[in-house]
């Protein structure tokens, strides 16, 4: 769906904007309206302020609803079914007590995000975050004190991998855009996420952990005793009851599920970016249906029937593994819907015509392309949400600027993130992964405000600062 003419000039369009977002905070921290309601309530009254027609409001309201909630509800649905079986089998527990084995108790927050950065290369931030979320909670039950100790750091680490490192598709189609090298970009983009979440996300997370507590959250997985059911009681046919004592899984086959997502989702995202860079022929057969299995509800599937395999039916039957999944699914209804309302509020933004009118205002400012760049990437992610738009946008409204600038091959990656810098910072409650943090994590909008978004904030800084200097000495 594309975006409406503007019915006002950019200053009007921006007040609508930051009003909209004063009524949503004040109706769910001060009326204490449950966030679903507020978000749908505000889509609509935004989007009759902004001049969209009356008759394309339904249109507008279900354009991001509907395309949020398409991808978030098949991801976190079959991502918490993996995650359940991984709790309830012992799977979750194995993989946490190796990584603390490999690292020591006192790494524990540094070992989980560690392990995301390297799952984080191919698969997206919301797909890695759900899958990844049993382990999470895993150590953060076993050695107590805030979640936001463990979680961020992990949470952090898929976050700036999506951001920044091809061949995720912003950074992908940033590049493209520019005319930046795709495989210089991922040779300088790793490192650069690398240094920028330790600076930005896990000392930060440390430090927010430390100052606010939030409770590890029970409504996903339950108060499970670590992650173990090794003994659980069964009634034989002759009604008596007796105790089944069940090992838990392998390390190495926990670690072959956890892997296998990441694995399949990774022949979707590298074939696209050989497809762009001309490596692989478009439209190849054998790449189509490798991207198909790559594609990430597909991969999902294919972990969701292959743990059910090789852990559910370890000792019990596909009666009792249906139980299981249909008990994880109950608690994730409220994630989804509200997750889907918060893309609606940022797509009624888009379609408002509010991006195209900042970024028409902002694309001659009269400062260097790399400030420029950072600048009008966060105010565009500010202003509707998507960090992808904002990416993609910023990329396109500076294509011709950099295509008569002469920039190096090192400036042209520097600038891909820059932009992707833009892009990360200020979180907030227009952006569908805010609310997906917020409700996987137990956190109200304003703990939320407090630590994800200023988190995302120092992440985003700390890789523009790094994109500045490789920018200078080029």
């Amino acid at each position: 769906m594309e975006a409406f003419d503007p019915a006002f000039g950019t200053t009007t369009l921006l007040l609508i904007a930051v009003g909209a977002v004063a009524l949503l905070l004040f109706l769910i921290i001060k009326v204490k309206l449950h966030a679903f309601v507020a978000l749908v309530l505000v889509s609509a009254l935004t989007a009759l302020a902004a001049g969209i027609p009356v008759a394309d409001v339904p249109d507008a309201l279900a354009f991001g609803f509907s395309s949020t909630l398409g991808s978030v509800a098949l991801l976190v649905g079959f991502g918490v079914m993996i995650g359940r079986l991984l709790e309830i089998t012992g799977g979750a527990q194995v993989l946490a007590d190796t990584l603390i084995g490999r690292f020591g108790e006192k790494r524990a927050p540094l070992a989980l995000g560690v392990a995301a950065l390297l799952f984080g290369f191919p698969i997206f931030f919301d797909a890695g975050l759900v899958v990844f979320l049993p382990i999470i909670v895993t150590v953060a039950r076993r050695f107590g004190g805030s979640m936001l100790l463990y979680a961020f750091p992990a949470a952090g680490a898929f976050a700036v991998m999506h951001a920044l490192v091809p061949p995720h598709p912003g950074p992908v189609a940033a590049a493209e855009l520019l005319g930046a090298n795709i495989g210089l970009t991922l040779i300088i983009g790793a490192p650069v996420a690398i240094v920028s979440w330790y600076v930005g996300a896990f000392l930060v997370s440390q430090i927010i952990g430390r100052r606010v507590h939030v409770d590890i959250p029970t409504s996903l997985f339950g108060e499970v005793n670590g992650g173990r059911d090794a003994d659980e009681p069964s009634t034989s046919a002759a009604g008596a009851t007796r105790t089944v004592t069940r090992t838990p899984p392998a390390f190495i086959t926990v670690l072959g599920v956890l892997l296998l997502p990441f694995v399949l989702i990774s022949f979707n995202t590298v074939l696209d970016t050989l497809m762009t860079a001309g490596v692989v022929e478009e439209g190849a057969t054998w790449a189509e249906y490798l991207k198909l299995l790559g594609d990430t509800s597909i991969a999902l599937l294919i972990t969701v029937i292959v743990a059910t395999l090789v852990l559910g039916l370890r000792g019990r039957t596909m009666a009792d593994v249906s139980d299981i999944l249909d008990n994880a699914l109950g608690p994730i209804c409220a994630i989804i819907l509200i997750t889907g309302a918060g893309g609606m509020f940022g797509g009624v933004l888009r379609l408002s015509g509010i991006g195209e009118a900042l970024s028409s205002s902002l694309s001659n400012l009269g400062v260097s392309l790399i400030l420029q760049a950072f600048l009008i990437s966060t105010l565009l992610r500010v202003a509707q949400g998507s960090a992808t738009v904002a990416l993609t946008t910023t990329a396109g409204l500076l294509s011709a600027a950099v295509a008569t600038a002469d920039l190096s091959n090192i400036q042209l990656t520097a600038l891909v993130l820059a932009i992707a810098a833009g892009a990360t910072v200020l979180s907030h409650v227009n952006d569908s992964g805010f609310w997906l943090v917020s409700r996987f994590f137990g956190m109200d909008v304003k703990t939320t405000l407090k630590t994800w978004t200023v988190m995302e904030t120092t992440l985003g800084l700390s890789a523009f600062v790094i994109s500045l200097g490789l920018w200078a000495i080029a």
